[in-house]
C-alpha cells in the first residue's frame, strides 16, 4: 500500500522560508519520481538519478531534494511569497510512466505579506 505522508506546511511571513518533508512507503524508491504539486501544478520533480526540475516560478528559491536512506523527499523553500500560499501535495510515479497515480493528502502553506 503507497502511503506518502507531507509535513512542514504553516504560516510563514513573506521573504522567509519554511520546508516540507514528504516520507513514502509502500513501493519500490529507486525506481521512482517524486514531486512537489501546488493544486496540480508541479513545483518541483525529484527523478530516481536526483535530477530535479522546477516551475518557472520558484526557480532560484526552491529546492527538491530526496533522501534515499530514508526514503524521504523535501522541498526547501526560500523567500516565499504571498503567491506561494496554496495546499502542497507530494505526489510519487514511476519514473518510467507519466501519469502521477500516488498522492498525498497535502500541507498547507500560507505566507503573510
Amino acid at each position: 500500500q503507497v502511503r506518502l505522508v507531507e509535513s512542514g506546511g504553516g504560516s510563514v511571513q513573506a521573504g522567509g522560508s519554511l520546508r516540507l518533508s514528504c516520507r513514502a512507503s509502500g513501493f519500490n524508491w529507486s525506481k521512482f519520481c517524486l514531486g512537489w504539486f501546488r493544486g496540480r501544478d508541479l513545483v518541483a520533480r525529484v527523478d530516481n538519478d536526483h535530477s530535479t526540475t522546477y516551475n518557472e516560478s520558484v526557480k532560484g528559491r526552491f529546492v527538491i531534494s530526496r533522501d534515499d536512506t530514508e526514503n524521504t523527499i523535501y522541498l526547501q523553500m526560500n523567500d516565499v511569497q504571498p503567491a506561494d500560499s496554496a495546499r502542497y501535495y507530494c505526489a510519487a510515479r514511476n519514473c518510467a510512466f507519466e501519469p502521477w497515480p500516488y498522492w498525498g493528502q497535502g500541507t498547507q502553506v500560507t505566507v503573510a505579506s
